[in-house]
């Protein structure tokens, strides 16, 4: 199962996320894709994703935080699934002393992600 976080804009205006995973074997309808690469010890400030993407990472640990001070780990080969398009957004920083190698995939509009919510004990 691969590991993936929604992090997506609640009602309150906030960003908010989930973790849970992505469905094995999910075909998801795509847009394009594009590489990217941030230097070791890294961070950006309080955004919001432009556009609805995966956001694969291949190196690099990196902390995600959104307003209410909650935080999630990012490690290689976790999806991030970024939603939060409007509202307080989020920031991230790198961890270790390793670059941020990522995809982006850009996902069609209304195409299903096959996010599966981790079950809440």
């Amino acid at each position: 199962m691969i590991t993936a976080y929604l992090l997506y804009t609640g009602t309150d205006g906030n960003s908010h996320f989930k973790r849970g995973s992505i469905s094995e074997g999910a075909l998801v309808k795509a847009d394009h894709a594009l590489f990217k690469e941030t230097a070791a010890n890294s961070s950006f400030d309080w955004h919001n994703d432009p556009i609805p993407q995966y956001v694969i990472t291949l190196s690099g640990i990196l902390e995600f935080t959104i307003i209410s001070g909650e935080s999630f780990i990012i490690n290689p080969g976790d999806v991030l699934l970024a939603t939060d398009h409007t509202g307080t957004g989020h920031k991230w920083k790198l961890l270790n002393d390793e670059p941020w190698k990522r995809i982006y995939v850009v996902f069609q509009e209304n195409a299903d992600t096959h996010f599966v919510p981790d079950e809440v004990e």
